[in-house]
């Protein structure tokens, strides 16, 4: 059985500045462990740069980023699992090639693969190259990866895009049972998720509810 995260993740007045423009400043908030963050705002906002800056993507403008409870000197990009835009799949690996691939470079912790693969019904797809996977099963197999190592925070970008309403139903589930154990999630996504969030952030607001 896992054990239960016990990390919160804050900001301290965040600043985010792309090709000279700030995107938004000021920003804060506080998650404890089991806690999740809506992250909404029109395109343009930094939704993105905002998850980007707490995977350690994006530096930050200004402010700080703080994770209470981790270990001292532990860098917070080797806390998150980010799925972005990029589903990041290499085309010429089979499915079970490709989380075999993530499991490694995240550092395989006694997790299996077959628990990765199953997590989103790509079982029956393992021996598939990803290269011949729909926009749907490649989405799901970039949030696959979520069980291919196991990490105290999770950053969606607009995770449910190309989902069919059961694989929707699946994340859902896969979110609540990461935040039951103790886990954090910083989601953006324009489309509606059952997953209770603690917080909510409306970019062009730069505040916390």
């Amino acid at each position: 059985m896992q054990k239960p995260f016990k990390i919160g993740l804050e900001a301290h007045d965040l600043a985010c500045q792309r090709g000279g423009r700030t995107l938004f400043q000021g920003l804060h908030f506080a998650l404890a462990p089991g806690e999740a963050l809506l992250v909404s705002g029109p395109n343009g906002a930094g939704k993105t740069s905002l998850l980007r800056q707490i995977a350690g993507l994006l530096p930050l403008a200004s402010g700080q980023l703080a994770v209470p409870g981790a270990a001292p000197d532990t860098p917070l990009p080797e806390l998150c699992h980010y799925v972005g835009h990029s589903d990041a799949a290499k085309s010429a690996l089979s499915v079970r090639e490709n989380l075999a691939f993530w499991a490694d470079f995240f550092g395989r912790d006694g997790r299996s693969l077959n628990e990765a693969l199953d997590a989103f019904g790509l079982t029956p797809l393992a021996n598939l190259p990803a290269g011949l996977l729909s926009a749907g099963q490649k989405r799901k197999l970039a949030l696959s990866r979520l069980f291919a190592a196991s990490r105290p925070i999770w950053l969606l970008d607009e995770p449910s895009v190309s989902l069919d309403a059961a694989s929707v139903a699946r994340l859902d589930d896969a979110l609540r049972g990461h935040l039951k154990a103790g886990g954090i999630a910083v989601v953006s996504s324009h489309l509606p998720l059952k997953t209770m969030f603690a917080r909510k952030l409306a970019l062009g607001l730069e505040r916390a509810a």
